[in-house]
């Protein structure tokens, strides 16, 4: 789905909410809510009025990685995204270079055999496109520990609407936990990031249910809108129990962020039961495929050439998401990942 709106600059969040307000879940953050296409404007810290008991949020634990390096190839400056690891232990990377206002623009990565020296004696190897056709994202060897690079000299990915870098914590949500082996998101799972300890117990004492599972993102640059690449993902038995609970007992199953859906809706049997499962996903949801486990979601607002919005299609109808962008314009809500947020509800649980 391509939405025929234009995003003015002037709407791209450029600095993080708890610098524009209060803090993260407080006024700063507006939330506009749709239930089909009827459509309401709150802030987020009214999401509790929104929900009610038995509902149930999938939420995404993984941690956001300081995935942007600085480098060198051949005689050139450049930034490298890490993407993610492979089970062979390669990396996907992106390499961009810098544009002079301490963010980056696109190039295109390779050939085969190029070298990128990075801090540490640390060298990445070009071996192969991680997708036919594509000049954007590399598979690379590395030579030494990448984990303690990205530990020491790494800082997080910005693109150029950002004003400026944020530290690591900015782009930390409250559910990120620590993984042994380094792993994470190369991008947050910014959904999530309205919410703080406050938040959560408030939603707690609702009667609102959280089911933890694990995505890790890849990089999604600005310029590029093609569909996700295929990601690493983890739904744990406890949390397929919890949902599969939540729907028997009529409540309703709302993820916090695309991140979420994409990983539940792997786990999902054509029944629409939840199993545990683990691996990769290269799942896209589309209006075609449709939902079997999600009933509404909390996101961002997406760019209208965006491939999430196939997804918020997916879940809400085409109209229905038509006239939230409108609406979202019209508010002039904010865009990205330190933005407002949108949340989705099924039309006939109007309250």
């Amino acid at each position: 789905m391509t939405l025929a709106l234009r995003v003015p600059e002037e709407l791209s969040a450029r600095v993080p909410a708890e610098q524009r307000g209060p803090g993260r879940d407080r006024s700063s953050v507006r939330m506009l809510v749709s239930r089909g296409t009827e459509v309401t404007h709150r802030r987020f810290a009214e999401l509790p009025g929104e929900l009610r008991a038995g509902d149930l949020l999938i939420v995404n634990t993984s941690p956001t990685l300081a995935a942007a390096v600085d480098g060198t190839l051949g005689h050139a400056r450049v930034v490298v995204h890490f993407s993610t690891r492979g089970d062979d232990g390669r990396w996907a990377v992106e390499v961009r270079d810098p544009d002079g206002r301490g963010t980056t623009r696109p190039r295109a990565g390779g050939p085969a055999g190029e070298v990128v020296s990075l801090p540490g004696c640390v060298h990445l190897v070009f071996e192969e496109r991680v997708a036919a056709g594509g000049d954007r994202l590399w598979w690379v060897r590395a030579t030494g520990d990448v984990p303690a690079v990205l530990r020491e000299h790494g800082r997080p990915i910005r693109y150029s609407y950002t004003r400026r870098d944020q530290p690591l914590s900015a782009y930390q949500t409250v559910f990120a936990l620590p993984y042994a082996d380094g792993a994470g998101s190369a991008e947050m799972p910014s959904a999530a990031r309205p919410f703080t300890e406050r938040a959560v117990a408030a939603l707690v004492r609702r009667g609102v249910q959280f089911a933890p599972v694990t995505l890790h993102t890849g990089v999604s640059s600005a310029e590029a809108h093609e569909p996700p690449y295929a990601e690493r993902f983890d739904v744990p038995e406890a949390s397929a129990r919890l949902i599969n609970a939540a729907r028997a007992g009529g409540g309703r199953v709302l993820a916090v962020g695309t991140t979420g859906v994409r990983a539940v809706e792997s786990a999902a049997g054509a029944d629409g039961v939840v199993r545990a499962a683990r691996g990769w996903t290269d799942l896209v949801v589309t209006p075609e495929r449709g939902v079997r486990v999600v009933d509404g979601l909390l996101t961002g607002l997406h760019e209208p050439e965006a491939s999430h919005l196939q997804m918020l299609e997916a879940i809400a109808g085409r109209e229905a998401v038509r006239r939230t962008y409108e609406e979202a314009l019209r508010g002039r809500y904010l865009w990205h990942e330190f933005g407002d947020v949108h949340l989705v509800l099924p039309p006939e649980t109007a309250h």
